[in-house]
């Protein structure tokens, strides 16, 4: 979860987390400049119009000179018309830069999120990054667009209303500014608690929103268990608890409301009256009054716009809050000032000195101990032992996920932590039992791995993996849609789907995860072709899963609770170690079955190779 330090929370009662706004404004202040004239043009139309409805009320009605009332109404209309033209701009102009903005920091936080390492997925819901991508970027849009414009105008109003209501009356304006902390500051106190409430509302929601995202990921094993209603119960006591929060906002933001129209017009009646009696009394004209009752409305309704607008900018403060708590998270594995280059080479050669590593989530238990290893330039691999033995952690050290506690990888003598992640992902493919693609063509899919790709280099990587066939018997070829996480294919047609994708990019190093343990005969057959092919002349490790792997690797790295117990050929492990060949007997006996040799036969004819085993 995405924790608050106390400083962060220190922060919750002010608009500072509103000031990160500020960097995504500057490169568009062209816009902003535009949208402050139209403004303070339409702002000072709408402030002079009393101006000419006093001489209109005082002078205008006169039966010496009629014809002067004609003039002072085409007067109006130029005012009418400056407001509606320099309003309708500033409008624009402020509603452009509100969507450009937050759709600016959608993008700079979906950058952020997607570069992030896997201990920050560890330990963050993607339902509340989502949340915060979504739901908390509509409150800040909410502020920055139109809000934005609101409050803009509503402050100059505001100003000036004031300003030339002292100008009209000093006496009656200084009873009006002694009265208005009476209304400003219970709707500054509400205001805080709104603030509060929303910032509770928007956490309610993202644990909403992260209880739905996991339920819908696993939808098929949810209904396999014929847990729907009870998922579904589950997932509606969080949006009603997500509801009966808001609920509570929203009733404190009606208070607010309330208050602040009620006290603000309040004021403003019982100064007008005063003025009235003035106007009987002949101290004021009629024309003055009508004047200052047009300018406190002008204060008044400014004042209820700017009351309304401070609980919109609480709750936008609390929501730009959580995005900057997210965009101030750092990953672990990032590029050093001064990355290392990685020579070009066909294959790469691997040396894994003396590595120890725990995950972050569990730093007293380490996974990987004292791990050292060398792989040969275009050498084969095979990583086997129990589960949690430590072979996948020793593929995402390699793509460097992770860093080691202790000890160095090097791939041609380049220490990986003093590259670039991206440039050591680069030389690297794999493909895993769990095929991942995404809701694209066929052969966006292909291209995932290299988007400069030309289709006949598409058309012939699915070729090498066996993929081309089917592809083209489907409804647009390659042209079509897989659905999301390729719904629309078989296990088999996936993986060849992922090999594809990894002959296109043409790594020097390759990692399998072997990929054909949970295929049927016919499926298996095609893709172990593939994976035969795409080994070629490359260095690979492989997590094995079926004994004919392991017959055809050149060494085998036997793991035990993340140790290596030995290394050797096949049968050399068989004969000197107990535990090897209980595993084979045991883990590798159906897969062997299913081939029709005993796990213990069928590898004597192998010819033998003198590797030493590493230490």
């Amino acid at each position: 979860m995405l924790d608050l330090t106390a400083e962060q929370k220190k922060k919750r009662r002010s608009l500072k987390p509103l000031a990160a706004l500020v960097p995504f404004v500057l490169p568009y202040k062209g816009t902003l400049v535009l949208a402050l004239i139209a403004l303070l043009i339409s702002s000072a139309a709408v402030l002079a119009m009393p101006l000419a409805v006093r001489e209109v009320i005082d002078n205008g009605f006169s039966t010496d000179d009629a014809t002067r009332i004609d003039s002072y109404f085409l007067v109006l209309m130029a005012f009418t018309l400056l407001i509606g033209f320099f309003g309708a701009a500033r409008a624009y102009f402020v509603n452009w830069l509100g969507e450009r903005v937050v759709a600016d920091l959608r993008d700079r936080v979906f950058r952020h999120v997607v570069a992030m390492d896997p201990t920050f997925f560890e330990t963050t819901k993607i339902g509340e990054v989502l949340s915060r991508l979504t739901a908390d970027t509509t409150l800040i849009q909410s502020i920055s667009g139109a809000g934005l414009s609101i409050v803009l105008r509503s402050s100059i109003q505001f100003i000036g209303a004031l300003a030339l209501l002292a100008y009209t009356n000093l006496k009656l304006t200084a009873i009006l500014v002694i009265l208005l902390p009476l209304v400003i500051t219970p709707i500054l106190m509400i205001g805080q608690w709104v603030r509060r409430l929303s910032r509770s509302s928007q956490d309610r929601v993202a644990d909403a929103s992260g209880y739905a995202a996991e339920i819908l990921n696993a939808v098929e094993t949810v209904q396999e268990f014929t847990a729907e209603e009870r998922e579904s119960q589950r997932f509606g006591k969080a949006i009603e608890t997500s509801f009966d929060t808001a609920v509570l906002r929203i009733r404190v933001r009606a208070l607010m409301t309330m208050v602040a129209t009620t006290v603000l017009f309040g004021t403003f009646i019982f100064v007008i009256w005063m003025g009235a009696t003035e106007v009987l009394s002949g101290s004021l004209s009629g024309g003055e009054l009508g004047q200052f009752v047009i300018y406190a409305i002008l204060v008044g309704a400014s004042g209820a716009a700017l009351s309304e607008f401070w609980g919109e900018l609480q709750r936008a403060a609390g929501a730009m809050e959580r995005i900057v708590e997210l965009l101030q998270m750092q990953p672990a594995i990032r590029p050093p000032a001064q990355p290392l280059i990685i020579p070009p080479a066909q294959s790469r050669q691997i040396h894994f000195d003396d590595v120890t590593f725990s995950y972050p989530s569990r730093p007293g238990k380490a996974v990987i101990k004292q791990f050292c290893l060398n792989i040969n330039p275009g050498e084969h691999i095979a990583l086997v032992g129990a589960s949690g033995a430590g072979k996948s952690t020793v593929f995402h050290l390699l793509l460097r996920f992770y860093d080691p506690s202790r000890g160095k990888i090097l791939i041609d003598d380049i220490d990986i932590t003093r590259a670039d992640p991206r440039d050591v992902r680069r030389l690297i493919g794999i493909v895993s039992q769990e095929t991942t693609l995404f809701g694209l063509s066929a052969a966006e899919n292909i291209r995932f791995g290299r988007p400069d790709a030309t289709p006949d280099e598409i058309i012939k990587a699915a070729q090498a993996a066996h993929a081309h066939t089917f592809i083209s018997q489907l409804t647009d070829g390659y042209d079509t849609h897989l659905g999301e996480k390729g719904t629309r294919l078989s296990g088999g047609q996936k993986q060849r789907i992922a090999i594809a994708r990894a002959v296109l990019k043409d790594p020097p190093i390759l990692l399998l995860d072997e990929a054909t343990s949970s295929l049927d005969a016919d499926s298996e057959r095609l893709v172990q072709k593939a994976l035969e092919r795409l080994q070629q002349d490359r260095t690979t490790m492989v997590i094995a899963h079926r004994l004919s792997t392991i017959v055809k690797a050149d060494r085998i790295v036997l793991l035990e609770d993340g140790r290596i117990i030995d290394i050797g050929h096949h049968q050399e492990l068989l004969e000197r170690e107990p535990r090897y060949a209980r595993m084979v007997q045991l883990q590798f006996a159906s897969s062997s079955q299913q081939g029709s040799d005993s796990p213990l036969s069928g590898v004597h004819n192998r010819p033998a190779k003198s590797v030493v085993p590493s230490s």
